[in-house]
């Protein structure tokens, strides 16, 4: 990694918990170069603007989920610890940080307005890993979709639909970490021989 690479990452580091402090509209550039250790005008040789910011945090994020969620689909277990796992690990990712935040939920707003494309990238990626991994343990007996008459990647999408659900709730006042298994362990039940 570069001088300017590492500089970046630094910045995007200290911008993260500004951003989870004061949301995003309160934030503002001098917080971010304070955060940071610089001064508003080097922090503007990085990042021209706050969205160009906050969207280069998003892609970084969502590329690191995505890299651990690959990692816990390919580890061992069965399927199902597998898919929780990666879950966990998309979670921890991508809606954890946020948890503190009286403003999560206008920062999930502010993602999909400036990084909507990065996020629905992501959850497209992530339909299909968690498919391809239902696609393997149905080939192996190790699931069963029967009962259910839907396939693998039907599955999935409800998966991810469901995380969705949970991570509303949570920006409510739900527990993300239990809501999380509760769902899982329904999974299971429905999938199991």
């Amino acid at each position: 990694m570069n001088q300017s690479d590492q500089k970046s990452e630094a910045i995007l580091d200290a911008a993260l918990p500004v951003f989870v402090r004061h949301g995003f509209r309160k934030t503002s550039m001098t917080d971010i170069a304070r955060a940071a250790g610089m001064s508003r005008a080097a922090l503007y040789l990085s990042f021209s603007s706050k969205e160009e910011l906050f969207r280069a945090g998003s892609a970084r994020a969502h590329a690191r989920a995505m890299r651990k969620v690959e990692a816990a689909l390919a580890g061992d277990g069965d399927v199902f610890s597998r898919i929780e796992m990666a879950i966990a690990a998309f979670q921890r990712e991508l809606i954890a940080p946020f948890a503190g935040s009286g403003d999560a939920a206008e920062l999930f707003e502010t993602n999909m307005a400036l990084s909507r494309d990065v996020t629905l990238a992501a959850r497209a990626e992530l339909v299909a890993l968690l498919a391809q991994a239902l696609t393997n343990a149905l080939a192996t007996g190790a699931i069963t979709l029967d009962a259910l008459h839907a396939t693998p990647v039907d599955v999935a999408a409800i998966i991810i639909a469901a995380m969705e659900g949970i991570k509303d709730a949570q920006v409510a006042g739900h527990d993300l970490l239990e809501d999380t298994r509760l769902f899982l362990r329904l999974l299971r039940k429905a999938l199991s021989r």
